[in-house]
């Protein structure tokens, strides 16, 4: 196990996760039902199931895609974004 690996994606998503969509869902859904056991269980398994599926997606698109070209394209993607929601394109 790459422990220092595991421990700075950990930290990239949590950074990543606080105060976006999923943790304002997540809060509305918890208030609304005053079931917080049932949404973390519900959250966390849909989180596990989209980061598997980012995992096996991005494996196999390594066997096909050159890393360095898929850093660039992920790059360029990103200034891209940031650009449209600067112009408030997006």
């Amino acid at each position: 196990m790459d422990w220092k690996l595991l421990v700075s994606t950990f930290g990239l998503l949590f950074l990543a996760e606080l105060g976006d969509k999923t943790q304002l869902s997540v809060i509305s859904l918890t208030t609304k039902y005053r079931a917080p056991w049932a949404v973390f269980l519900g959250a966390s398994l849909a989180m596990a199931t989209v980061t598997l599926l980012g995992v096996v997606f991005g494996e196999a698109l390594i066997q096909i895609v050159p890393v360095a070209y898929l850093r660039k394209g992920s790059a360029l993607l990103f200034v891209l974004i940031g650009v449209l929601m600067f112009f408030e394109i997006l």
